[in-house]
């Protein structure tokens, strides 16, 4: 993997963020249910990280947004995006353990996210039964990894927002 400098999203980064997602997702990612749960909730910080290059040019980004389970906190991770220019380098794998396990360092429990099993089951996470996301969401892409062993089994209910 090339020599990236990675460091927690700072608010100067903002909206060169958001522009890095604009380029790499759909028109219209912001109407997408998860969305819902990040409106006026600032991500989780010293989690949602940057990554530039050497020329101190934006090439990844990952966030991560404090949600509910039921009673329960969990991490929700994403977006998670990687610059066409350097997609295929590993940067995208290496900013989730790096962020996950930012989470579990600072006593997170639980991460979910909405994503494609088949890709996403590398890092460890897997189907979440019961944990409903708002509508409209495909309940086979609730996926869930465990940071503390067994702090998903019997875990149900809607994913809300943030509420502290």
């Amino acid at each position: 993997m090339q020599q990236f400098g990675i460091r927690p999203e700072e608010p100067d980064d903002w909206w060169e963020v958001e522009a890095l997602y604009d380029l790499c997702f759909a028109p219209g990612r912001e109407a997408l249910s998860s969305y819902r749960l990040r409106d006026d909730v600032p991500p989780v910080a010293g989690l949602s990280l940057v990554a530039r290059d050497g020329q101190g040019i934006l090439a990844g980004a990952i966030r991560f947004w404090p949600v509910h389970v039921g009673d329960h906190d969990a991490l929700l991770l994403g977006p998670v995006a990687v610059h066409p220019t350097h997609q295929g380098e590993g940067l995208g794998r290496y900013l989730i353990h790096a962020g996950v396990e930012a989470g579990r360092s600072r006593g997170w429990k639980r991460v979910m996210l909405v994503g494609d099993e088949p890709y996403y089951k590398r890092f460890g996470f897997a189907r979440l039964r019961g944990v409903e996301m708002p509508p409209p969401t495909n309940p086979d892409r609730v996926l869930g990894l465990e940071l503390v062993p067994g702090v998903w089994c019997g875990v149900q209910g809607t994913v809300t927002r943030w509420s502290r």
